[in-house]
């Protein structure tokens, strides 16, 4: 996902939610479980189908306080990796 102009989201059929037993956050995808790191649940819970990836890097660059062409790196890379697995889509 290498253009920062698309709004990526969770499909119809992936859920991120707070499992509160375990406290940890867990991707619910058919027949399968995920437990994102807590950097990507930060992108994860920005994938709402109205920011751009540049306004979810920017978002993010001001909430750890980070150089801001490192984040888009570090977002673009992880995008790309969950479209690839058909945890989000544009």
């Amino acid at each position: 996902m290498a253009d920062e102009t698309a709004r990526p989201r969770l499909p119809n059929h992936v859920v991120l939610k707070h499992d509160k037993g375990r406290d940890r956050w867990v991707l619910l995808a058919p027949e399968r479980v995920l437990t994102p790191d807590p950097v990507a649940v930060d992108v994860l819970r920005l994938c709402d189908g109205k920011r751009t990836v540049g306004e979810i890097a920017s978002a993010l660059a001001t909430m750890y306080d980070a150089p801001i062409e490192q984040i888009s790196a570090d977002v673009t890379k992880l995008l790309a990796d969950l479209v690839q697995k058909g945890i989000i889509v544009s």
